[in-house]
């Protein structure tokens, strides 16, 4: 295959399916890209090298053209001078030249026609190549667009068994329910201590008041004195 067959195959390539095939299609693309921008490089040496080839051949033709007349010239100057034998060897060279001529004039006309081809196609490859990088971010646009929506579409099928409300509104009753448990435990244990220490003061503080009421009563005679059978029988 001709370097101008093998990048009009990678041109011609359907860049979509290679990039849904490609595991990295950014990669892909600009692999793509190098690959088009080297065929064509050495697609231009080869169309370079024919066009040189032409212009050789048509060289060639030119100058079995002038030799074929240079020599015609001299079979008449020797048919002028009766120098048959020299007339003859001059015709048979002329008649050398022009056929070397003719070959040379056929071959020029297929290499040019070839040549003419191939600056045709190179043409056209060089067009898709430069489109080619113009659709560069475009398709890269497109391919990260489409790997975004799928990425979407994952995550919303992996929710879609997932109720999230019912799930926090789980965890929110739990919470209140914990929070609820600490404070009661905190309430019963201060109540316990408090009402302890309580019951102590108002306990000291009513002998307290009871005691200072008698003393009081006592020294303001308002008290009777003991009875005095009381006292005896006490004795007794």
């Amino acid at each position: 295959m001709g370097i101008l067959d093998r990048i009009s195959t990678i041109l011609r390539a359907n860049i979509n399916a290679m990039l849904d095939q490609a595991e990295d299609p950014e990669k892909m693309i600009d692999q793509i890209i190098r690959d088009q921008e080297d065929g064509i490089r050495q697609a231009r040496n080869q169309v370079a090298e024919m066009i040189a080839e032409e212009k050789r051949l048509r060289g060639e033709a030119d100058e079995n053209h002038r030799l074929a007349t240079e020599w015609g010239q001299k079979a008449e100057l020797a048919v002028r001078k009766n120098a048959d034998d020299l007339a003859r060897e001059a015709l048979h060279r002329q008649a050398d030249y022009e056929r070397n001529a003719q070959v040379y004039e056929t071959q020029w006309a297929g290499q040019k026609d070839a040549v003419e081809k191939l600056k045709t196609d190179l043409r056209a490859l060089e067009e898709k190549y430069e489109d080619t990088r113009r659709n560069r971010d475009v398709l890269i646009a497109r391919h990260r667009r489409a790997a975004a929506q799928q990425q979407m579409q994952k995550v919303s099928a992996s929710l879609a068994g997932l109720d999230a409300t019912s799930d926090l509104a789980r965890m929110e009753e739990r919470i209140r329910r914990e929070e609820a448990l600490a404070s009661a435990q905190a309430e019963l244990q201060g109540e316990t201590i408090d009402e302890r220490f309580k019951a102590l003061e108002q306990g000291d503080e009513e002998l307290n008041q009871r005691l200072a009421a008698l003393k009081a009563k006592v020294k303001q005679g308002e008290l009777p004195p003991p009875a005095e059978g009381s006292t005896q029988g006490s004795q007794s």
